[in-house]
Order: C-alpha cells, then structure tokens, then sequence
C-alpha cells in the first residue's frame, strides 16, 4: 500500500459540522464572451439565459453557462474588460481554462485550511458583482492551481 494511501486512510474525522465545498463553477477565458457563447452552448449541451456583468473590481464580463441539469457545476466565460484586466495577460497568452470555483459555507473557514496547506492568497475576500455582493477570494494551490472561493449564503442568514 502506497504511503499516501495509508496517510489518506488514517485521517482523522472532520468534526466540522459545515457542508464541504462544492464545485459551483469553472472559469474559461474567452477574447468575447459573444463569440464563445455558441460553441460551448452547443458542443456541450449548455443554455445561457443572455445575462453578463460587468465587474470593476475583478476588471472582468462574466456569464454562466448551465447543464441541463441544475446540480452540475456551470461554465463561467470570461471576458478582459479593458486590456488592463487581470485576465488580459491570460488572454493573450492564448485564454482558455482559467480557474475552478468552489462554494463554501465558512470563507473564513476554507481560507484557513487551504492556506495551512501551502496554498497562497492571491486576491483577499471581496464581494463579487456576478453573486449578488456574495464575497470571493481567491487562491493558488501548491499545485499552481488557481481557486476562487465563493461564500454559500444559506437562507436568511448574513453573508460573513
């Protein structure tokens, strides 16, 4: 047995009482969100309801591309807003996938864990335009995998 499976198989219990993260989407830089919207709603089965927003903050257009299917995760197509954008340089060098999204109870909580892991913080919890002011943050893993984190809002309780 490989040392990583016997490390994985006596891990101790979360006691956390939180639902673990969820994927809620994966981000795909595109030169024009217009263009891309066809091919991805096509070659993937996907509907678009036409909705895109313009966030200052993230320097970015976004729109989300759902399944037929409510639980899986989106496709969020993103567009430089100017070519100071933080993804301009991305795009440049070609765009295409970008990011994973994970929805989480506690962002507080899963910034712990994952920074305590090695990852490290590449933009601090701000709110996000295209979730309702719903805060995000985002990561890059050991692993140079890039994770935005979007805070679960249950009904009726604040967003932290």
């Amino acid at each position: 047995m490989s040392e990583l499976l016997k490390q994985t198989k006596t891990m101790p219990e979360c006691s956390n009482t939180l639902a673990p993260a969820r994927l809620h989407h994966i981000g795909f830089v595109v030169r024009r969100i217009a263009d891309a919207v066809p091919g991805f709603v096509s070659s993937l089965e996907m509907t678009w309801d036409g909705e895109i927003f313009h966030d200052p903050t993230q320097t970015v257009r976004v729109t989300f591309l759902r399944h037929k299917s409510r639980e899986e995760p989106m496709i969020e197509l993103v567009e430089p807003a100017s070519p100071q954008s933080r993804v301009y340089g991305f795009l440049k060098r070609g765009g295409g996938l970008h990011h994973v999204c994970y929805e989480a109870d506690s962002l507080k909580s899963q910034l712990e864990t994952v920074l305590s892991a090695g990852a490290i913080m590449v933009l601090e919890p701000t709110p996000a335009v295209a979730f309702s002011g719903r805060k995000i943050a985002w990561i890059c893993t050991r692993e140079k995998l890039l994770v935005e984190y979007l805070q679960r809002k249950a009904a009726g309780t604040p967003v932290e």
